[in-house]
């Protein structure tokens, strides 16, 4: 390259110019008008389950608030949305499929319990002298048998609810009158009526018994004679030995029922999943089920140990296992753990789908998919009880044995 040459480019003097845009390069530049465009292509989607899917949004949603009620634990579910709820849907069917079944449908709340024999109670003495027999631990007793003695003669063993609260003899009245009668009826003893009045022929009877039983004559029933519990018991423990003074409030010895039973404890707020009477499952070490009743609900308190520290309340809870065949199942555990399920909810023929057919609608709430054919559409509903996966269901159109669709 020639020095002229090299010093006009080092100063730019044999350089092009650019090229400055005319008024005519500066209309062309201008954006087109959207009358001037041209419409874009619209695009279809391809019809088929994937492109449908595109409009329901897929969300995991805790139901926990949702079901509380229902008292069902359900961590998340996998639910859709349509926002065409109700209207038919393109493309391919759900992967899975259940009917609606029209059911009962019972929300149970499970709680531990403990296998044994039910509370103890206490027998206290009455009479004055020495005790002189006392029973075995484990020991069962029946109507008209011993419990125990005093000065070798003895406490006697009745059926009845209300406890010995007097001495009873003739000219009396009153309802303990009548259980110390349907007793002595029972036992094989008459000329009498089973009723509230204490007669000459009520101390008849009286003085058989009592010449039966080795006691003196008198027709009088002396207050401590007799203990009555509400049916055979159970010797759970003993309070006094051989030889110890007997005296009126002195603790003798301790009984259950003879029964099998469950005592549960529950926290005061779930008070009202125990009613008397009302049935229960109760699940055995080995995963047998047995049914029970709720025979006994009771408030327990139990004081503070220390000057700070609050009594303690709880609910007990005394459940009666039903039946021979559950007496059995349950004989082969001296004591055990088990589980208790009460009934917190029920719904009786009402339609039901699986909790994981429910799906959440964009615009609000939750439907099903209903199956039909080789469509599908997507139908609101409203939810009722939640339980053991189960969920109430009402909606347009939805009836037992409609097909609905159901996640992988």
């Amino acid at each position: 390259m020639s020095e002229g040459v090299a010093e006009r480019q080092q100063r730019g003097e044999d350089r092009e110019p650019l090229e400055q845009p005319g008024p005519e390069s500066a209309e062309e530049s201008e954006p087109e008008s959207a009358e001037d465009r041209e419409p874009a292509e619209k695009v279809t989607p391809r019809p088929g389950r994937p492109r449908r899917r595109s409009r329901v949004k897929t969300v995991a949603i805790a139901v926990a608030a949702l079901v509380a009620a229902g008292g069902v634990t359900v961590a998340t579910l996998g639910l859709g949305g349509n926002s065409a709820a109700g209207g038919d849907s393109a493309g391919g069917l759900p992967p899975k499929t259940a009917d609606v079944a029209r059911q009962t449908l019972q929300d149970t709340q499970s709680a531990d319990g403990e296998l044994g024999h039910g509370p103890a109670a206490t027998v206290t003495g009455r009479l004055p002298g020495t005790v002189t027999r006392l029973p075995d631990t484990g020991e069962e007793i029946t109507r008209g048998q011993d419990l125990y003695e005093v000065d070798e003669k003895p406490v006697t063993l009745m059926y009845g609810e209300r406890p010995a609260y007097r001495a009873l003899e003739e000219g009396q009245e009153g309802s303990d009158v009548r259980q110390l009668e349907k007793n002595l009826s029972k036992l094989g003893y008459d000329g009498f009526t089973v009723d509230d009045a204490y007669t000459s022929g009520t101390a008849d009877a009286v003085r058989a018994w009592q010449e039966d039983r080795g006691l003196q004559e008198t027709g009088r029933v002396e207050l401590g004679r007799v203990v009555f519990a509400p049916g055979a018991v159970r010797v759970e423990g003993l309070e006094a030995a051989e030889g110890d003074p007997a005296s009126p409030g002195r603790k003798v010895l301790s009984y259950t029922g003879t029964d099998r039973a469950v005592t549960v404890a529950l926290e005061p707020a779930d008070q009202g999943l125990a009613k008397k009477g009302a049935d229960v499952e109760v699940t055995l070490p080995d995963d047998t089920t047995v049914d029970g009743t709720v025979d006994e609900v009771s408030t327990v308190i139990v004081p503070g140990s220390g000057q700070n520290e609050e009594a303690q309340t709880s609910i007990e809870v005394v459940v009666g296992l039903k039946g021979g065949k559950a007496q059995k199942a349950a004989g082969a555990y001296t004591l055990a753990s088990v589980d208790v399920a009460f009934t917190a909810g029920e719904r009786e023929d009402v339609l039901t789908v699986p909790v994981a057919a429910l799906v959440a609608l964009e615009e609000g709430g939750f439907g099903v998919e209903v199956v039909k054919g080789k469509s599908t559409r997507y139908v609101p509903v409203t939810t009722g009880l939640f339980a053991g996966g189960k969920v109430e269901i009402t909606g347009d159109g939805i009836t037992e044995g409609t097909t609905v669709g159901m996640p992988k």
